[in-house]
């Protein structure tokens, strides 16, 4: 299993779509590449530099980075500097976080495909994993548990996975 961090708004949504893509094992939603260790929500909320980010386990023989990679840029505006949907701040950035050499490769070359077909600059920010803390539970598959929850996600994107 390869593990990658993906960021982009709100992390609810994000690590809903992101759980039914088929050949994604695991999500888990927290925060990524902040100045304090253990941050609370309330914490990233007050800006301290973390963006909330969900942790995606995937098969990779099933699905390669590039296309996971596709899949999520289809639900962020990847010209939107730390804002999606309604959401604004520092914690709702868009960003790729690897921890192998070669995701950074992979995604490079799907950020500048991404530039290609795309009107505006590009802020995705794409770096090396500094650090990861895991989310408190209720944050985690927030939708399962609150159906009619806030999502700047539309309906029809879990419906392609879902059949629904």
């Amino acid at each position: 299993m390869k593990q990658i961090y993906l960021a982009g708004g709100c992390f609810w949504g994000v690590e809903k779509y992101l759980s039914l893509i088929p050949g994604v094992v695991r999500t888990e939603a927290g925060y990524a590449n902040g100045n304090t260790a253990n941050p609370s929500y309330e914490d990233v909320c007050r800006g301290i530099g973390h963006a909330e980010t969900v942790l995606v386990e995937y098969d990779e023989s099933r699905l390669p980075l590039q296309r996971l990679l596709e899949l999520f840029f289809d639900v962020i505006d990847p010209t939107s500097l730390n804002k999606q949907g309604g959401d604004l701040g520092v914690q709702y950035r868009t960003g790729i976080y690897f921890t192998d050499e070669a995701d950074r490769k992979a995604a490079e070359a799907s950020i500048d495909a991404l530039k290609e077909r795309t009107a505006g600059a590009v802020v995705v920010e794409l770096k090396p994993l500094d650090n990861y803390y895991p989310a408190e539970e209720y944050h985690q598959k927030y939708l399962e548990k609150n159906p009619t929850g806030y999502c700047h996600i539309g309906a029809e994107s879990f419906c392609r996975f879902t059949g629904n």
